[in-house]
């Protein structure tokens, strides 16, 4: 039995005008990815200055939103500029001091060499040789071919970067003093009262999920940067050619580079581990070990547990939302799945609150 479904033109045209518009705003959102990322990380960046702004402008004269904005930009330049006093010099000295060991190492190289050379006319090898060589000649050839074109991308990519980077650091200054302004605007145009209030509660709450955030990932990175200097503390007692000096900068860098999401920390145990390794090879290795062993110490139980009690969510709840972001949209993802997380949660909240209050 055959059933036929009129629809009008009228129903027709509707609904492929739904389907186009939907496929121009979607190709709209990933043409302008790289705009609404800029936009979204000096949104972040203003909710996370937003609270030290608001209490330093209390004490300026007329409470001026401009003023306790630009000190809290000095006071953040300032401290990256005194870290970076305190780290650079270390690294250069211990550099320097590796410089200084190549003679030996190209000595050891070279007896190595000539040993290496006799069992090599020994066992006949030189046809292997040779074609092993000419395989590395041909890969450099290769490469060499292709310096000046990547040469030239690494130059384009890094003026992108800086030019993104003062797109965000302009941005994030206009939200952080205007942000009031517009918030009140917006307001503004509520008529009704207890909606506008309603909202406004909401709005809050997200707002401190937000900042509890950026709190949270604040002691997760102090606490690791204690862990890591103290444990470089502990090795120069054990090892004597590994100077206490390095203890403040491994505290240093760790810190930093703690504050960026999921590869952060590897970066910064990757370059404490290679900076003890030009002084012990021993103490490297139980740094790397030590590493390794607290990153996931840090990973299920420290950073789950303080940022559940800064967002008010679970552990598990934590995990999972980062997990979901990472395999869906990567490291930016894995950046912001735990305060949209616990946004979600806000909104649900007031949802179930309200459809409680009407069965009631």
């Amino acid at each position: 039995m055959k059933t036929r479904i009129d629809i009008d033109t009228r129903t027709f045209v509707r609904f492929w005008l739904v389907v186009i518009g939907f496929g121009a705003v979607i190709y709209a959102i990933i043409a302008a990815s790289t705009a609404l990322l800029i936009l979204g990380i000096s949104l972040f960046l203003a909710l996370a200055l937003s609270v030290p702004v608001a209490r330093l402008s209390k004490f300026l004269p007329g409470k001026s939103r401009v003023g306790a904005t630009a000190i809290a930009y000095v006071a953040v330049i300032a401290l990256l500029g005194a870290i970076i006093t305190l780290v650079i010099p270390p690294i250069v000295q211990q550099t320097a001091r590796f410089v200084q060991t190549i003679p030996s190492v190209i000595a050891t190289a070279t007896e190595q060499s000539n040993e290496l050379r006799g069992l090599i006319d020994e066992y006949n090898l030189q046809p292997q040789v040779d074609q092993a060589v000419a395989s590395i000649q041909g890969s450099a050839a290769a490469w060499a071919g292709n310096v000046g074109q990547n040469l030239i991308a690494s130059v384009g990519s890094f003026f992108a970067f800086i030019t993104a980077l003062i797109l965000v650091l302009v941005l994030t200054f206009l939200m952080l003093v205007e942000g009031p302004t517009w918030m009140k605007r917006i307001w503004g145009t509520y008529t009704n009262a207890s909606r506008r209030e309603k909202h406004k509660r909401v709005v809050g709450k997200i707002y401190a999920v937000f900042t509890g955030y950026v709190t949270g990932q604040l002691t997760v990175s102090a606490i690791g940067a204690s862990a890591a200097g103290l444990m470089v503390f502990i090795l120069s007692l054990i090892f004597p050619a590994l100077p206490a000096s390095l203890a403040f900068p491994t505290a240093a860098i760790t810190f930093v580079l703690s504050l960026i999401p999921m590869f952060g920390a590897t970066i910064g145990g990757v370059i404490i581990s290679v900076l003890l390794a030009f002084n012990s090879v021993p103490a490297a290795i139980i740094y790397a070990i030590f590493f390794v062993v607290y990153q996931q110490i840090e990973n299920n139980f420290i950073s789950p547990h303080i940022q559940a009690k800064r967002i008010e969510l679970s552990a598990l709840a934590v995990l999972a939302s980062v997990t979901i972001g990472l395999y869906m949209f990567g490291i930016i993802g894995g950046i912001i799945a735990i305060p949209i997380a616990g946004s979600i949660r806000v909104l649900l909240e007031e949802y179930f609150q309200r459809r409680e209050g009407k069965k009631a």
